[in-house]
C-alpha cells in the first residue's frame, strides 16, 4: 500500500494497492491533467530523485518553504510565527528528515492552513508528523483525497486560530477559497497571505483574480466586488501570495483598484479595442 501522489498537482491520496485511475482535481476546469497522461510518484521516490526543501526568511516572523527542483504546481508554502504559535500556510508535497529538523529548530508547528484544494498537497503527512490540526473550510470538502482526523472542516465567513491570526472564506477561485490575516505582521501594518485566490501579478502594484488560471477562465464581476468588499474590512498593508509575489506596500489599495480594473475591463468601460 502505497500514498501515491498526483506529479502534476502534487496532490497525496489515500494509500492504495495501485496507483488511482484519474486525479479529479487535475481531470477539471481548475486544473488540467498532463498532455503525456497521468503520472505518479511517491515521497519515497522524490526523495531518491534528489528533491530538497529550502526554508528563505522574508520577514520578521515568516518564512516561506519551496521545493527545489520545481515540483507540481510549485508552490511556496509560509511559516507564520505570531506570539509563540507557529502556522503553515497552504502546503507543500516534499518532506523528509531535514524539513522536519528545520521546522523543529524554528519553534515546530501548532496548524496548518489551507486556502483551496491546489495545495493540499501532502498536507496529511505534514500534520502527522507535527501531530498538528489541518484547517480546509467545509465548502471544500470534496477536494479532500486523504482524508485524515487531522482534518478540521471549519464553517462560516472567518475562523481565528489564534490572536490576530485569522482565517477569512473569499471563494472566488474555490467555493471554499480562503486567505489568511495575520495583524501583527509587518511591525504592526499587517499581512495577507492569499494563495492564489488574489494572484499577484507581473507588476507588482496590482493583482487579480480568476477561476482557473491555467486555462485563463475569469471570474463574474460581481464576485470579485464581493471579494474586494470582503478584504477592504482586513488589517493589511503588505500581500505574499502562493508563488512569491509580493506586493510590498500599499497592499490593501492595490487589491480596490485592480478589482476596480478587472470590472471595468470585463464591463467594456476599461479600453476600446
Amino acid at each position: 500500500m502505497k500514498n501515491y501522489i498526483c506529479e502534476t498537482c502534487g496532490v497525496q491520496y489515500e494509500s492504495s494497492m495501485a496507483e488511482p485511475e484519474q486525479c479529479p482535481i487535475c481531470n477539471e476546469e481548475r486544473q488540467y491533467v498532463n498532455p503525456n497522461g497521468q503520472s505518479w510518484t511517491t515521497l519515497e521516490k522524490m526523495a531518491n530523485e534528489g528533491y530538497q526543501n529550502r526554508f528563505t526568511f522574508e520577514e520578521k516572523g515568516l518564512f516561506s518553504i519551496t521545493t527545489i527542483p520545481k515540483f507540481g504546481i510549485g508552490q511556496t508554502a509560509y511559516l507564520v510565527q505570531s506570539a509563540g504559535f507557529n502556522l503553515l500556510w497552504d502546503c507543500i508535497t516534499f518532506i523528509d528528515e531535514s524539513t522536519i529538523k528545520k521546522m523543529k529548530d524554528l519553534g515546530g508547528l501548532q496548524g496548518i492552513a489551507l486556502s483551496h484544494p491546489h495545495y493540499y498537497s501532502a498536507q496529511v503527512e505534514w500534520a502527522e508528523l507535527f501531530d498538528v490540526p489541518i484547517y480546509i473550510h467545509e465548502d471544500d470538502k470534496e477536494w479532500v483525497m486523504r482524508p485524515s482526523d487531522k482534518i478540521l472542516f471549519w464553517s462560516g465567513e472567518s475562523l481565528e486560530l489564534h490572536k490576530g491570526v485569522i482565517i477569512h472564506r473569499l471563494g472566488g477561485h474555490f467555493k471554499g477559497g480562503s486567505v489568511l490575516e495575520w495583524k501583527d505582521g509587518n511591525e504592526q501594518k499587517g499581512i495577507l497571505l492569499s494563495g492564489d485566490i488574489i494572484q499577484v501579478v507581473a507588476d507588482k502594484n496590482w493583482v487579480s483574480f480568476m477561476y482557473s488560471y491555467p486555462n485563463l477562465i475569469p471570474l463574474p464581476a460581481s464576485k470579485v466586488r464581493e471579494m474586494a468588499n470582503i478584504v477592504k474590512k482586513l488589517k493589511f498593508d503588505r500581500l505574499y501570495n502562493a508563488f512569491h509575489g509580493i506586493v510590498k506596500k500599499d497592499a490593501k489599495i492595490a487589491v480596490q483598484k485592480s478589482a476596480d480594473r478587472y470590472i471595468d475591463a470585463l464591463s467594456g468601460t476599461l479600453f476600446d479595442t
